[in-house]
């Protein structure tokens, strides 16, 4: 299946049915009068967040989403059936932009979340609404009201815990594939992941979820490369996991490089907690490798760690360590999280 995490689709709730003129004729019934039944409402356009899906590949093949139109009114003061909703099933973490692709008008990150969108058109009054004293036989009737229509932007970002970032070949797929049971792609050649993959680990008692992201070049922001689109996946992510390659000449450069892409992206990813590790330790041999992770680490004062995804040298101290940030970091969402307004409510008895 491909990964597909942006799509544009086109919404159009259902218009209401029209109203009915009618008049009640029956046996013995001398003064009938009108029975003319109202429109049914237009369905809805509503959003559903479901965990089942994880990329937006669906929406390749539909774009348009149209809710039911209402049905008619009828005599006998019968109303019109309301049109069906159309329920569009999006997958955790979507986020819905208007046509412009900047103002966000919904987040979906709870599985079962539902939103309406698009409203359905009310349906129209039949010819028994009308009826007053003065007025007793009238033969009006208004339609239904028109339906709301819409053209809006999917984008996935992806609901990780940790985001893997690097240079391209800097081992980020093979430090994944070591780690958990995903299958991405390896090879000896740059930018062979080319669509984020995810990734779960268990770590002790905690499981947790990798993104690996496709590799960043320089001018990344500027659309070099696969640009930085896929940086929106890491947006949501308690921590970062930077990985160099310690094979390369200018460590201090390529850490750099990655670093001004995350500023340049913005929404905050440059503020976000950073483990940095050097890879394919096993090619250079444990000395050289730790020299080459101390001349980082004095160069830009922040803890370097040496591992070997072939080798799986300082695998698990890493994985530990990344699982108490993300043990850290839910702690501190439920604390943050508010209480309902209805919990702890005092119930005072009427005396």
């Amino acid at each position: 299946m491909k990964f597909l995490d942006q799509a544009k689709i086109y919404l159009e709730s259902g218009k209401g049915g029209p109203g009915c003129v009618s008049f009640h004729r029956e046996k013995f019934v001398e003064f009938g009068g009108p029975d003319g039944g109202n429109g049914g409402k237009g369905g809805d356009v509503i959003f559903e967040c479901v965990e089942a899906l994880n990329t937006l590949i669906d929406f390749r093949y539909q774009q348009h989403f149209r809710g039911e139109p209402g049905h008619h009114g009828m005599g006998q003061n019968r109303t019109g059936a309301n049109g069906k909703d159309c329920v569009v099933k999006v997958p955790l973490g979507t986020v819905l932009l208007d046509e412009d692709k900047e103002t966000v008008l919904a987040d979906f990150t709870s599985p079962g979340q539902r939103m309406v969108i698009l409203k359905g058109g009310d349906g129209g009054f039949g010819n028994a609404h009308y009826k007053t004293s003065t007025n007793q036989a009238p033969r009006k009737f208004t339609p239904g009201w028109p339906g709301q229509e819409a053209a809006v932007w999917l984008r996935l970002k992806l609901i990780a815990d940790i985001g893997l970032i690097g240079l391209p070949n800097a081992g980020k797929s093979t430090f994944l594939a070591c780690c958990t049971n995903a299958k991405p792609k390896i090879s000896d050649y740059p930018f062979t992941t080319l669509h984020p993959n995810l990734g779960v680990v268990r770590a002790g008692d905690t499981d947790f979820v990798i993104a690996d992201i496709p590799g960043l070049i320089e001018g990344a922001h500027e659309g070099h490369g696969l640009g930085d689109r896929f940086l929106g996946h890491v947006e949501r992510t308690a921590a970062l996991l930077h990985l160099i390659d310690c094979t390369q000449d200018d460590l201090l450069g390529a850490y750099k490089i990655i670093r001004n892409e995350l500023k340049e992206y913005g929404e905050g990813l440059e503020h976000k907690r950073e483990i940095i590790a050097l890879t394919k330790a096993d090619a250079l041999g444990p000395e050289l490798a730790q020299d080459q992770a101390d001349t980082l680490k004095k160069a830009i004062k922040k803890d370097v760690m040496v591992i070997s995804s072939i080798a799986q040298d300082n695998i698990k101290p890493l994985l530990f360590r990344l699982a108490q940030i993300v043990t850290e970091n839910r702690k501190q969402e439920r604390e943050n999280t508010p209480s309902s307004p209805y919990e702890n409510r005092e119930i005072v008895e009427k005396t």
